[in-house]
């Protein structure tokens, strides 16, 4: 088992949620994913070094996503896209009839196992209507790796279909309830009415540990039922992944600071 590389913080808390699943449903889409899953250990283990005092030692921590009520309407946001410095808004996917939000990250492992996978689901159902867009969250100070210059490459080296835009405050993903990456919202639009949350769940239930196929399964159903006019199940299972790295001077993040 791998052994995460540490990270002093002056102050932190890790919130982990647990679920009870809930069956997967079959999908239109699964049939094109053929990325197969690859074995990757958690990075749980304890270090046995002294710490330093009065410093916390943060390492990768596996998160479920909390559910958030069905019809809650999608937060407003501006954010900039580091790959064409252009500022992005809620308003941008006002014409479109259904929006895919992805909180999402670099370098958690839970991401690169589905990366190109949402890739292809994106592209596959942009062709059909759907608009979507990746905000990454992650404190830069604790893991500049995610940092707007290599979300810019990795943009590119992916060429995502979606824009991917940075929350350097991370007041986005305290607005919209986001704990880990990747966390997918599905909002749907009514003509003038605003986004509602109809899909708050997985990609499928393949993790990089488990040997389950990359389907797209869950996440694509629900894409499916929003675009032909039909309900979405309220039965969903919760995104797993890194939780969302929070700045280290922010022990309690989803109290805003005014």
């Amino acid at each position: 088992m791998a052994t995460a590389a540490t990270v002093p913080l002056t102050s932190a808390r890790l919130l982990r949620l647990r679920r009870k699943p809930s069956p997967p449903a079959a999908a239109s889409w699964s049939s094109l994913s053929s990325l197969a899953p690859f074995r990757m250990g958690l990075l749980q283990s304890r270090s046995s070094a002294a710490v330093p005092p009065g410093k916390l030692t943060v390492r990768a921590a596996r998160a479920e996503s909390e559910r958030a009520s069905l019809g809650f309407r999608a937060p407003q946001f501006q954010l900039p896209e580091p790959l064409t410095g252009r500022m992005w808004s809620l308003e941008d996917f006002e014409s479109y009839p259904a929006l895919l939000v992805m909180f999402t990250c670099n370098h958690c492992p839970f991401v690169k196992h589905l990366k190109k996978d949402i890739v292809k689901l994106t592209n596959f159902y942009m062709k059909k209507g759907l608009a979507a867009v990746a905000i990454s969250s992650n404190s830069v100070t604790t893991h500049p790796q995610d940092g707007p210059e290599f979300m810019a490459e990795e943009a590119k080296a992916f060429n995502y279909p979606f824009p991917y835009l940075y929350d350097e405050s991370q007041d986005v993903a305290r607005d919209f309830g986001a704990v880990c990456t990747p966390e997918f919202y599905l909002f749907k639009k009514g003509g003038r009415r605003p986004f509602e949350l109809v899909y708050h769940g997985q990609f499928d239930d393949s993790r990089p540990s488990n040997n389950v196929p990359v389907t797209g399964r869950d996440l694509s159903l629900a894409i499916d039922c929003v675009l032909s006019g039909q309900p979405v199940s309220s039965t969903q299972k919760p995104s797993v992944g890194c939780s969302i790295k929070w700045h280290p001077e922010l022990p309690f993040p989803f109290l805003k600071v005014l």
